[in-house]
């Protein structure tokens, strides 16, 4: 069995090579004669897996070590019989870290109080709901908008889109990017939905950069409608708009969901994908990750808004990696693909006697 894989999936090498036969080439340069005898592919977002890249190839299963799948053709796969499958869930934690990090910065720098702001969370599936969680523990309202759970799950916990951007302070985006269809999400947030904002309101995106039309977020900063934009997807990465990049609150290359706990889940599930799809029987024992820089947080604050937004940032200072993009934008691939030691809050430990301990516990830190 030969497997191609993008090698820049951590925690990969070395996982099934008694199994099969691994090939790692670089995820944007993979070609249909690397892949012509292969009969699996463990993939990320950068491989475009459609008729070009897989047509007359042997390939019967491509795994996503992603959350998104929109870089694959499901239509072309399902008419050749090529089983496909991603890694729901597996950065969600990472991408509510991004978000309690960022909002951080916003309150740091703005002073808006968040206890005392609305939050519309477009698109409420496995991140959505983690950050509905976080939202909900500081005290924040918050709006959900979901039309697909309101269909299923009838209409009482849910708002509808234009309602809900008329009413929040902060607006968050959480969905898969569709194209076409009753439940499109190409440019959700367009020109016409200025029209709808709450004057004043902070933009969030970190699902897909194509959620969000670019234009339309310029015209919301030109005119006041928006306050601040915190971007971390862009429309036509790597080649971004350089301009929203300088005028964003933060400007980040594509790593909302980079912590390094999360690159672990989305391996270890490709590989368990893999292997129950093929029915393979082999086993690993996946690494210890390394302990973050700083494990022990201190707080200093005299208010439990205070103390969160130290502790964010603490245990993951997003400034860093905006800084990094704005001291070099041609290098957004490489940040990404070389991307630092990031854990998540569950690795920190709060200092004996830091103040508002108990409030502080709820976000998941020790």
């Amino acid at each position: 069995m030969k497997i191609v894989a993008d090698d820049k999936i951590p925690f990969l090498k070395g996982v099934l090579e008694n199994e099969a036969t691994v090939v790692y080439l670089g995820g944007s340069a993979i070609t249909p004669a690397d892949v012509r005898d292969a009969d699996a592919l463990i993939v990320r977002t950068r491989t475009r897996c459609n008729e070009q890249l897989l047509s007359g190839s042997s390939v019967r299963a491509i795994f996503t070590a992603t959350i998104g799948f929109d870089h694959i053709d499901r239509r072309y796969c399902e008419s050749r019989g090529i089983y496909w499958e991603n890694a729901p869930g597996c950065n969600a934690p990472s991408v509510q870290q991004y978000i309690g990090s960022a909002l951080s910065v916003l309150k740091m720098r703005t002073g808006i109080s968040l206890k005392d702001s609305t939050i519309a969370i477009v698109g409420v599936g496995n991140v959505g709901k983690l950050v509905e969680k976080w939202a909900r523990l500081i005290g924040m309202r918050v709006i959900l908008v979901d039309p697909i759970r309101a269909e299923a799950e009838g209409d009482e916990a849910f708002s509808e889109y234009r309602k809900a951007l008329s009413q929040a302070d902060i607006v968050t985006f959480h969905v898969p990017l569709r194209r076409t269809g009753r439940h499109a999400t190409y440019h959700l947030f367009d020109h016409n939905t200025l029209v709808s904002l709450k004057r004043g309101v902070v933009v969030i995106n970190s699902s897909r950069g194509e959620v969000c039309d670019t234009e339309a977020l310029h015209e919301g900063l030109d005119s006041g409608i928006i306050s601040n934009v915190i971007v971390d997807v862009w429309e036509n990465e790597t080649h971004f708009d350089r301009r929203l990049m300088q005028r964003a609150l933060i400007a980040t290359p594509h790593i909302a969901g980079y912590s390094t706990d999360s690159k672990l889940r989305g391996t270890q599930m490709s590989v368990d994908a893999l292997r129950r799809h093929f029915c393979m029987t082999g086993s690993n024992v996946w690494p210890k990750l390394p302990e973050p820089e700083k494990p022990i947080v201190n707080i200093d604050a005299t208010t439990p808004e205070d103390a969160l937004a130290q502790m964010m940032l603490a245990v993951y200072d997003i400034t860093t990696d905006n800084r990094a993009l704005l001291a070099n934008p041609d290098a957004f691939e490489s940040i990404r693909g070389n991307y630092h030691l990031r854990r998540e809050i569950g690795s920190f430990h709060l200092a004996d006697g830091a103040p508002f301990a108990e409030y502080l516990r709820q976000f998941g830190i020790n």
